[in-house]
């Protein structure tokens, strides 16, 4: 007699249904900065971190993000050219730049705050004050084991979403 194997059920399975509300949660909040600015995910991911944080080195960004350092790249390409990002050579390591928003950068960034904050409260409004609340703590730990588990099988992974 053998035993019937397991069935995985896709849809109900946690790291697929994870995968697709990260990506339905980036895909609509990215239509907000990308309708209003032409900026994509990994840009706005690079301006939010420089409005976070003023000043930061490429992989800083990355390592913040959890960007690959190829995708930070091309955004930071993306952002010097559209002049919403300046670089700063580090004197004590000609190697690397610090970057920084422009003015316009900025301004673009303190526009898109209010919008991207209110868009969570939109997202967050079928959940209850204590389903808020419960939230954080229990995305805190499963980040938190998904990277010790990740550790523990030698990947690091670089981040999707928004």
């Amino acid at each position: 007699m053998t035993a019937t194997p397991p069935m995985l059920k896709l849809e109900a399975f946690l790291p697929y249904r994870l995968s697709i509300l990260a990506e339905a949660v980036s895909q609509s909040l990215a239509g907000v900065y990308r309708r209003r600015y032409g900026i994509a995910i990994p840009e706005w991911r690079v301006l939010a971190t420089l409005g976070q944080f003023d000043s930061m080195t490429a992989k800083e960004i990355g390592l913040h993000s959890r960007m690959h350092k190829t995708k930070v790249s091309r955004a930071v390409a993306t952002l010097e050219e559209r002049r919403l990002v300046r670089r700063h050579t580090n004197n004590r390591d000609m190697r690397e730049s610090f970057l920084e928003l422009t003015s316009a950068g900025r301004r673009i960034y303190n526009e898109l705050v209010p919008e991207a904050l209110g868009f969570v409260d939109r997202l967050l409004a079928p959940l209850s004050e204590e389903e808020r609340t419960a939230l954080e703590p229990l995305l805190q730990r499963l980040t938190e084991r998904a990277f010790e588990l990740n550790d523990r099988m030698g990947e690091r992974p670089d981040g999707g979403g928004g």
